[in-house]
């Protein structure tokens, strides 16, 4: 497990014996799985528990600005 970024109280994950696709975990106030490039490219959201909507709104946000850095990461840590 690896924090790759930190931003408005969440953290964003990347499990290093993960699988495809691509994607995040997102740990603030409860936790959300994020696919970095769903349908059409842009991230998409698999999965949340325990977050509020504003919360998740923000984390998705986040997560498009950070798109391209994200998959970076993603593939640095599974080649």
């Amino acid at each position: 497990m690896v924090t790759v970024h930190r931003e408005a109280g969440f953290r964003f994950i990347i499990f290093t014996d993960d699988h495809e696709p691509a994607h995040v975990h997102v740990f603030g106030d409860g936790q959300a799985k994020i696919n970095l490039a769903g349908q059409g490219g842009e991230p998409e959201l698999v999965s949340a528990a325990g977050v509020k909507a504003g919360d998740l709104r923000k984390a998705m946000r986040i997560v498009a600005e950070q798109q391209a850095y994200l998959l970076e990461q993603w593939k640095a840590h599974h080649g």
